[in-house]
């Protein structure tokens, strides 16, 4: 494995990143265009056997990345992973918080546990990682943190819980560029409208509908007349985590194929 010498022919060392959620969709499509974009990558999820997968095809372009298994809403759990990517890869300057999950369901039909568990995973687990990482950023008078939103931000019928998580992390992230803007960092967060995902295919399940069908309804209510990609969003994380980013912080980008906020 030959390791890439330099970040972007800088002349720096390579910058390492921490991708959550980054064994599919959208957080591997991030975790794989930050690669290409030549920065070291960990792949940190729930199950690490499915985040190898992500580091591999990484590896397997020519790329540096190492797969973690971690819950982000275990303080102990975000320590040990935070201090594996340290030993392995080196001090995480980049952050992009896109773990989540679902458990939708209608107010009246919430459980407890399914509101702690979107919360626990959306907000607590973007507060610990960053936690962790900010202080390898204040350090390195550099960092990038991106959160990841949602357009369910805005209200969504079934996802109290997830609409709630994800208008949190946008007050999180205005938050985090006031604190941290001082040292170098920024953050930002990106509001995915309807993008195609494997958590897509699986509401589609849920609904009755085939996936293809789903998405060609979706695609009939967004002005640019169709779904996003995981690659769409990618684009945009990549420019957000880029040097050249560095004027834009506290900003919440829909990335909707239209307007929404």
């Amino acid at each position: 494995m030959t390791e890439t010498p330099t970040e972007q022919g800088t002349g720096r060392p390579p910058r390492t990143a921490i991708v959550t959620g980054g064994a599919r969709g959208i957080g591997a499509a991030i975790a794989r265009r930050l690669a290409a974009d030549g920065l070291r990558v960990a792949v940190v999820d729930l199950r690490e056997e499915q985040a190898a997968e992500t580091a591999k095809g990484i590896e397997d372009d020519g790329g540096r990345a190492v797969a973690i298994g971690a819950d982000v809403a275990d303080a102990a759990a975000v320590e040990t992973a935070v201090a594996r990517v340290v030993d392995e890869l080196g001090a995480p300057t980049v952050l992009v918080n896109n773990a989540g999950i679902l458990r939708d369901n209608l107010l009246f039909k919430m459980s407890d546990d399914d509101w702690d568990a979107v919360l626990g995973v959306h907000l607590r687990g973007a507060f610990l990682m960053t936690r962790a990482v900010q202080r390898h950023q204040v350090e390195a008078r550099w960092g990038r943190v991106v959160n990841l939103s949602s357009t369910s931000a805005l209200g969504n019928r079934g996802q109290a819980n997830y609409s709630a998580a994800k208008a949190g992390m946008q007050g999180f992230t205005k938050t985090l560029a006031i604190e941290l803007g001082p040292f170098g960092v920024t953050a930002n967060a990106i509001a995915p409208g309807f993008v195609a995902t494997d958590m897509v295919r699986e509401t589609a399940a849920r609904v009755g509908m085939g996936f293809e069908e789903f998405c060609e309804l979706a695609a009939q209510e967004i002005p640019v007349r169709r779904v996003g990609q995981p690659e769409d969003i990618a684009a945009l994380a990549s420019f957000l985590c880029s040097k050249e980013a560095g004027f834009v912080s506290g900003q919440v980008v829909y990335a909707a194929g239209g307007p929404r906020a």
